[in-house]
C-alpha cells in the first residue's frame, strides 16, 4: 500500500480555548479498511471525527486523503461521508430520493444516479422500502437508508460515529452485520467510534485506543486484547488490573478464582453479587482496596453481599510499570 492511498493524520491537536482535547494524534486508514476507535466518554473520539470532516479546525497537525492534504478544503469536497447516532434523513423524500441526494447534489447523469442508487438499495436490502417515507421506516430500516445514502456518492472514507447507539439490542446485531458487509464489498475505508468494547473488537481489522486526546494503542484486535500496553488500556478492555509481587498485572474476570480466605490468596469483600446472563457477576473489594471484577460459571454456588472471600488468579498479563 502507497504513503497516498487511505488516511493519513500526522501530529493532530485540537482544543475547547486553552483546554486540549487532542494532542499529537497519529493515525492511518487504508483503502478498504475497517478501523474501530474506541475510549471512554469525553476521550476526543467525536471531536477527531469532527477535524477529519472539515467540521472543527485542529490547532496542529495535518490531516491526508488520498495523498491530498485536507487542512483548507471545505467539508462537502473532502470526499468523506459521515454518519451519526440519528440518521437524519429527510423526511419529505422517500427512501429513494434520500439515497439519490448526494449524487443529485454532485449532478452526477441521471443514468448514474438510478444505477448507483438501485446498487446501494440491493446491497443493504431496501429494494422494496424504496417508495417509503422515512416515517414509515423501522428504526434500523433508517439506518439502513442512511448507509446508503452516504455511500452512493463513493466517499474515499466514511465516518461512523455510534451509528448502532440509539437502537435496541436485537436491531443493533442486524445493522452491524449488515453495515459491515456493504464496506467490505465498496471496498469504503472506515473509521467507527464506539465505546462498547465488544462491539469494537468484533468489527474492526485495527482497533485504536484513545483516552484523554491521546492514542494508547493501535493494531489488531487479537494482539491489542491479548497485550494490553497499559493499565489504562487493561481497564478500558475489560480487565481487572492488580499489584502483585512488585509488578502491575491484567487479569481478565474469568481468570478470577474465589477460595476461601487463606494462604495463597488475596482477602476481600463482596459488593455485588447477581445474575448475569452466561454466568454470575462478583465485585469484590480486596483489603488494599482493588476492585475485582469476577465471573463466575452458572450453577456455582456464588458468594453473598458482604462475605469474606479469598481471591487468586491463575493467568495474568504483565504491563509496563511505567503506565501503572
Amino acid at each position: 500500500m502507497s504513503s497516498s492511498d487511505g488516511l493519513q493524520v500526522r501530529s493532530l491537536g485540537a482544543a475547547w480555548g486553552s483546554a486540549p482535547v487532542l494532542t499529537d494524534v497519529d493515525l492511518d486508514v487504508a483503502e478498504g479498511e475497517f478501523v474501530v476507535l474506541m475510549g471512554p466518554n469525553g476521550s476526543g473520539k467525536t471531536t477527531l471525527l469532527r477535524c477529519l470532516v472539515g467540521l472543527e479546525t485542529p490547532t496542529t497537525g495535518t490531516i491526508s486523503l488520498r495523498g491530498k492534504v485536507l487542512d483548507r478544503i471545505p467539508t462537502h469536497r473532502r470526499g468523506i461521508g459521515m454518519l451519526f447516532q440519528e440518521p437524519a434523513l429527510f423526511p419529505h423524500r422517500t427512501v429513494w430520493e434520500n439515497v439519490a441526494y448526494g449524487l443529485a447534489v454532485a449532478r452526477r447523469p441521471r443514468a448514474e444516479v438510478d444505477r448507483r442508487v438501485a446498487d446501494m438499495l440491493e446491497l443493504l436490502h431496501l429494494q422494496p422500502l424504496a417508495d417509503r417515507a422515512p416515517d414509515a421506516l423501522s428504526g434500523g430500516e433508517r439506518q439502513r437508508v442512511a448507509l446508503a445514502r452516504t455511500l452512493a456518492p463513493e466517499p474515499a472514507l466514511v465516518l461512523l460515529d455510534e451509528p448502532f447507539a440509539s437502537v435496541d439490542a436485537e436491531i443493533r446485531r442486524d445493522l452491524r452485520s449488515a453495515f459491515r458487509r456493504a464496506l467490505s464489498a465498496t471496498r469504503t475505508a472506515a473509521l467507527h467510534v464506539t465505546h462498547d468494547r465488544e462491539e469494537g473488537l468484533v468489527l474492526a481489522d485495527r482497533v485504536v485506543l484513545l483516552s484523554e486526546g491521546r492514542i494508547l494503542q493501535d493494531g489488531p484486535p487479537a494482539k491489542v486484547y491479548a497485550a494490553p500496553a497499559s493499565a489504562e488500556s487493561a481497564r478500558f478492555l475489560g480487565y481487572n488490573v492488580v499489584e502483585e509481587d512488585g509488578g502491575t498485572f491484567a487479569v481478565a474476570p474469568s481468570d478470577v478464582e474465589i477460595r476461601p480466605p487463606g494462604p495463597g490468596t488475596h482477602s476481600g469483600v463482596v459488593t455485588l453479587s447477581g445474575f448475569a446472563g452466561a454466568n454470575q457477576l462478583l465485585e469484590i473489594s480486596l483489603d488494599d482496596g482493588t476492585g475485582i471484577e469476577c465471573r463466575l460459571p452458572i450453577g456455582s454456588r456464588p458468594p453473598t453481599v458482604g462475605e469474606t472471600v479469598g481471591v487468586r488468579w491463575g493467568r495474568s498479563v504483565p504491563l509496563p510499570t511505567r503506565a501503572a
